[in-house]
């Protein structure tokens, strides 16, 4: 897998390709339909595949408050997106200058001049260049005059739904973690490296992993039976907490997992958190006591769904 950071990295080999654009944020199953039909192109056309995709995303540019919560930071989509077979991941940075630029400037200079598409796949409400103006007609346009194909591939329905991030979203909002592991065709999950916290949770008997969310919003709150890679051959279980902490006056959103029957020192390690069952939403107790009461109940809930359940792929 090649990972070109911004125009000024291309080189002279990576122009011809086949080639899509979007955000791709939690690379669920509507952006797996566009990487496989991108690859089947790519395999005809004797081209290797292109995902081209924008950090920060455009949201959280323009209105950082308003900005969707992210699914996934960019280290575990472009992980996505290359797990799907795709050769070559594009990352422009998405700021004034890029905002500010013409539609048919973004495609002479990335497309034409840049990587020399032989094959362009977009989604069906794809728009881009200064003020939305490009659309999939004037793709259609440059790409009849500069001699490569465009193509619309239409909307992904789970059902009668339309698949799209907003969907997962609001699901894991809700709290429907099974609704979420169908649109995103795996169980969603965070990932990041131990770091460390405020030692609170050893005072009371539960010992916490800290790892940092690396999002202004989280899209998931709450209390969750959980399971963790990177520790060992198989999964750990583990109660996980969401949130800012109201009961110790937190202010930013922090990922707490204790692990149930962990002895070590994992400062450093790089987790991946999967969120198997919501429990229940963050609250504030009046005392440490009843917090760690509640924790304890939390746990042995954890363990109780955890060691009954067996897991899709």
């Amino acid at each position: 897998m090649r990972l070109i950071r911004g125009l000024h990295n291309l080189r002279g080999d990576d122009r011809g390709c086949v080639a899509t654009i979007g955000n791709f944020d939690g690379v669920h199953l509507g952006h797996r339909a566009v990487f496989r039909r991108l690859l089947q192109r790519g395999s005809e056309l004797g081209l290797p595949a292109t995902v081209i995709t924008f950090e920060p995303q455009p949201m959280e540019l323009f209105a950082p408050d308003a900005a969707p919560a992210r699914l996934t930071r960019l280290r575990e989509k472009v992980a996505a997106i290359t797990g799907d077979g795709i050769e070559r991941v594009m990352i422009l940075e998405f700021g004034p200058r890029l905002a500010a630029m013409r539609a048919r400037t973004f495609v002479d200079r990335l497309l034409v001049d840049g990587l020399g598409v032989g094959f362009l796949l977009v989604g069906d409400d794809f728009r881009f260049g200064h003020n939305r103006e490009g659309d999939y007609a004037l793709l259609q346009a440059v790409g009849a005059e500069q001699g490569f194909q465009v193509e619309n591939l239409h909307t992904i329905k789970h059902g009668d739904e339309r698949i799209s991030s907003t969907r997962v979203r609001e699901a894991l909002q809700r709290g429907d973690l099974e609704y979420a592991h169908h649109l995103l065709g795996r169980p969603y999950s965070i990932c990041g490296r131990v770091a460390h916290g405020d030692k609170r949770g050893r005072t009371i008997g539960f010992p916490t992993a800290n790892i940092n969310l690396h999002r202004r919003f989280s899209p998931v709150s709450g209390v969750f039976a959980v399971e963790v890679n990177g520790i060992g051959a198989a999964p750990w279980p583990a109660v996980a907490n969401v949130g800012k902490r109201p009961t110790v006056g937190g202010l930013d959103h922090r990922l707490e997992v204790h692990l149930f029957d962990f002895e070590g020192d994992l400062y450093g390690a790089h987790l991946e958190v999967v969120f198997r069952l919501k429990l229940r939403e963050e609250q504030r107790f009046e005392s440490f006591d009843a917090l760690k009461a509640q924790i304890g109940r939390d746990a042995e809930a954890a363990r109780q769904y955890l060691g009954t359940r067996r897991w899709e792929a």
